[in-house]
């Protein structure tokens, strides 16, 4: 079974291939910062953040210190935890609902800083600030390889995987990802239960077992 990554974290193939399956990468989505002014978060009660590509943008252009953070998925957890922030709140449920359900009310003064474009729930039910503090930009390679089964980690993802029209089926990393990615019309056949790096490498292995294939 060939197995294509299409994100842009490396360590999930390079831990793909440690388990003995056949992959490939090819980016369908590229990350661009967005430059800005230094960030004073400290006059805020809470800041959220969405994902390790906002726990990096925000933390080089911080100035100051951080209130409360709260985290969307275990990654963006993880991701602040490995630059010495233990979050005060991690969702339960990795979208912006679950984070609504358990954010303790009221909020107060929030800042909500992620990707541009993103959903506006939490600014409209918290009436929070947001800033943005980089693009996802999806990508139409020439050629996808000929594959048994793609990853993908984002909305973005999934929407530049069924533009190339491939006909294949999908893991996904998460319910956000997977509800975009049966509305672009893929065939989803398993979802990550922890929506990480970890979790998106056991639900790729346990497809590929299902399938015929016998990682290690």
């Amino acid at each position: 079974m060939k197995i294509v990554v299409t994100g842009t974290d490396e360590r999930l193939a390079e831990r793909l291939r440690g388990d003995g399956l056949d992959v490939e990468e090819c980016a369908l989505v590229r990350i661009e910062e967005i430059d800005g002014p230094p960030l004073q978060a400290d006059s805020y009660d809470w800041v959220i953040l969405t994902s390790r590509h906002g726990v990096e943008r925000l933390l080089a252009r911080l100035e100051g210190s951080l209130p409360r953070v709260a985290a969307i998925g275990p990654g963006t957890a993880e991701a602040l935890r490995n630059q010495g922030i233990e979050p005060a709140l991690v969702a339960s449920r990795s979208t912006q609902e679950g984070m609504l359900e358990e954010l303790p009310r009221p909020a107060g003064h929030v800042l909500f800083a992620g990707a541009e474009g993103a959903r506006d729930l939490i600014v409209r039910e918290l009436d929070a600030d947001f800033v943005p503090l980089y693009r996802t930009i999806e990508l139409r390679p020439d050629s996808f390889p000929a594959s048994d089964l793609a990853v993908i980690a984002s909305p973005s993802a999934a929407r530049a995987l069924a533009a190339l029209d491939v006909g294949i089926a999908c893991v996904s990393i998460g319910p956000v990802t997977t509800a975009e990615a049966l509305r672009e019309g893929l065939d989803v056949i398993a979802e990550a239960e922890s929506h990480d790096l970890e979790g998106l490498r056991r639900a790729v292995k346990l497809a590929a077992s299902q399938a015929g294939s016998s990682p290690s």
